[in-house]
Parts: C-alpha cells; structure tokens; sequence
C-alpha cells in the first residue's frame, strides 16, 4: 500500500495487523481521488479539511493530505488501526496536519473544539455488511461535523444496500468488490 500521487508519492503506508480492517486497494483509492479531482461537485483537495472515518491505515486521509488537503482527523476505535495511523503519520512527518482520534464513528459526539471549522470533506470505509454507514451518516448530521458543501465518499461492498435518506447522491461507482458513493448533504432536509 502506497501514497499515490503529490507530495509523498510512491511513500509506503504500514497496514493494521490481525484482519479486523480492510484497506482500500491502491486502484481504488486512485479512482476516488480522480473523480474527487475532476467532479464539479467535489471541493477542491487542495486546502480541505477532511474527516477520515473508520480509518484504519489512514490511507484515505493521508492521500489527501499528499494531495495538499490543510488537515486531516482520523477516527478509529481499533488498537491496530490507531498504532497503524501513528506510524503513517509520524514517518510522513504529517503530525502539524494529523490528529488521531479514538472514538466510534457511529456515536461522534460533538464536534471537537480545536476543530474550528466543519469538514468538508469525509471518506468513510466501515467493515462491509455491518449496518455501520446509516449511523455514521447520522452522526455527522446532527453535531456539525459537515459543512454544507461537504461531499463525503461512502465505500460499502459492492452488493450492500444502503438507506442514504438525508443525502445527495451525486455519483456511484463499482470496483471489483467495492462500491464507492458520493454524497453531498440534502440541504432540504436539514
């Protein structure tokens, strides 16, 4: 598993041990971040604030921050995925953009207050057919952790089904095994 493209490209990330996290593939990971480069509906990479959940590696934040995102929290509850994350980190010298958090992403709580601004923008990769996306979802709605123009990249398993009632969807893709979804808060129905 590598850093793929801006300033720490070709960097090699350390995973989480045992098999509770599954990372996303590099292929992936470089296809998310070409739609997120070149839709009219995604903010710019450059300069965002982004919230990583269910971060296992930390890869997905971590890419954003080689791409030039100004900060990035990660957000995992794992003993390995947070000793994983430290790592990364710490051996991309990333720890003045980097905050680890260990909390569930499913019961966020509020905002925290060195975070001065909402995110805008989320990935979230839980462990596939687990019913985890809905609550995660929810959490970020109801204590100001997305701005109004976030876009938040939801990876489910390919054939999961998922209630994205309160969003947008502005994009759906399939690869191999996993599907990503791109979504923007519903304005309306906040």
């Amino acid at each position: 598993m590598r850093i793929i493209a801006g300033q720490h490209k070709g960097r090699r990330l350390t995973a989480p041990s045992g098999r509770n996290t599954r990372p996303t593939s590099d292929k992936a990971r470089g296809a998310v971040f070409n739609v997120i480069s070149h839709a009219p509906w995604a903010p710019p990479i450059e300069g965002a604030l982004v919230l990583d959940l269910f971060a296992g590696s930390g890869a997905l934040g971590l890419e954003a921050l080689s791409r030039g995102a100004a900060y990035a929290m990660f957000v995992d509850n794992d003993a390995s995925a947070r000793r994983a994350i430290e790592t990364n980190v710490r051996d991309l010298r990333l720890d003045d953009k980097a905050r680890l958090d260990r909390r569930s992403a499913t019961r966020l709580g509020p905002r925290p207050s060195f975070t001065e601004q909402a995110f805008n923008l989320v990935f979230i990769d839980p462990p596939y057919h687990k019913g985890l996306v809905l609550p995660a979802l929810q959490a970020l709605l109801t204590k100001d952790w997305v701005s109004a123009d976030a876009l938040v990249v939801v990876e489910t398993a390919s054939d999961e089904t998922t209630d994205f009632t309160d969003w947008t969807i502005c994009d759906a893709r399939t690869y191999g095994a996993a599907k990503i979804h791109f979504l923007s808060p519903d304005v309306s129905a906040t």
